[in-house]
């Protein structure tokens, strides 16, 4: 019986063993829009180590028929912001192959999937259309976009009239004179008392509003919180999005340093009439082009709805037709929130001020808008 055991054991010690592979993958390594390797050829229960350098990259799976568009459900590391190939530990991101099928991945950072940031797990051999080189060739041929045929066309306008309505909450009633659109709730106070909405602006590190769409009721505040690098609010109109809207509001540059919540500014809302914005940053690429932009009260059941809103400041961003009308340039410091009261109700001052019921303060964080397109 012991030689018998032994025997088994010894056949056993020599059968092939299959181990889990760790492949290390670069992201962005020297300063180049690339994965490094390109591409591995894994077996199930093996790992992707997704090791992150500067500047800021994402790890995105997506369809080798749409190479820079995320896939739904798929894989997505986020953008992950390096200052430096010296930092102790560089980030990563590690993917588990469970199959054998071919992973498509792309970096959605803006103008690197067009420019062939793009690598695969497992793609069928240079002999196939559907290989590495041809689904880097057509993330290049599309530059980034769904389709070669990518176009926007702009919404017809908003029918709009201005309004009145008698809004109360517990302790009080009021007229509200509004520009109404169509679609529009009128306007209500918050059941419960005015709520705080705080919207981040370039959270986690992305050229990006969070939330970037939301509703409001009367009284409400809206609060914008600056992270870094260098953003600013800028109101602007549904079918001119990269361009200030005249006497709107603009809350200034705010320069924030890594790892730091920068200052904060709000708005206080008056009527529920739809409000867009964007960040005029242009360097080293237009925020707003982009897709750094936000809405407040969309209208969401017809043409003019955030989706449509964030498709028109993409577009400009290939046209090059943002412009920079801030009041400072985009390498600047900080700028002081300002605006000129006007049509829209809008008014930016240092101080607390109002005017017709309408006023923002600064340094204690309040403004109020009302009758806003």
């Amino acid at each position: 019986m012991t030689m018998m055991r032994s025997t088994l054991t010894a056949a056993l010690a020599v059968l092939p063993v299959a181990l889990a592979t760790s492949w290390d993958v670069s992201v962005g390594p020297n300063g180049q829009l690339i994965y490094y390797p390109e591409y591995v050829l894994a077996e199930v229960g093996d790992t992707i180590n997704m090791i992150f350098h500067p500047k800021n990259h994402t790890v995105t799976q997506s369809s080798f028929d749409a190479p820079c568009v995320p896939l739904a459900g798929g894989v997505s590391s986020g953008f992950l912001p390096v200052a430096s190939d010296s930092d102790p530990e560089l980030p990563n991101f590690v993917i588990t192959v469970n199959d054998t099928n071919p992973i498509w991945i792309h970096c959605e950072q803006k103008g690197h999937c067009g420019a062939g940031m793009v690598f695969a797990v497992n793609p069928p051999d240079a002999s196939s259309n559907h290989s590495f080189a041809a689904f880097q060739a057509l993330a290049i041929e599309l530059n980034g976009t769904q389709t070669s045929a990518l176009s926007v066309s702009t919404p017809p306008p908003q029918s709009w009239a201005t309004a009145t309505a008698t809004v109360s909450d517990a302790s009080s009633t009021w007229v509200s004179t509004y520009t109404s659109y169509s679609g529009t709730p009128e306007p209500t106070y918050a059941a419960g008392g005015p709520v705080t909405h705080n919207i981040t602006v370039g959270i986690n590190g992305q050229l990006a509003f969070g939330p970037a769409n939301i509703s409001a009721a009367i009284g409400d505040i809206v609060e914008f919180t600056f992270l870094a690098k260098n953003h600013s609010v800028v109101q602007s109109s549904f079918p001119e999005p990269c361009t200030p809207l005249v006497d709107g509001f603009n809350l200034g540059f705010h320069p924030v340093d890594a790892n730091v919540t920068g200052p904060s500014f709000a708005i206080t809302i008056n009527n529920t009439s739809p409000i867009w914005g964007y960040c005029a940053q242009t360097n080293p690429v237009s925020h707003c082009g982009s897709g750094m932009v936000f809405s407040i009260n969309a209208v969401e059941t017809g043409p003019n709805n955030f989706a449509a809103f964030l498709a028109l400041a993409e577009a400009t961003l290939a046209n090059s037709t943002v412009k920079d009308t801030s009041g400072a340039t985009a390498s600047s410091g900080s700028s002081s929130p300002s605006s000129t009261a006007g049509s829209n109700g809008a008014l930016a001052v240092v101080g607390d001020v109002n005017m017709g019921g309408i006023g923002m303060v600064l340094a204690t964080v309040a403004a109020v808008v009302a009758g806003m397109l």
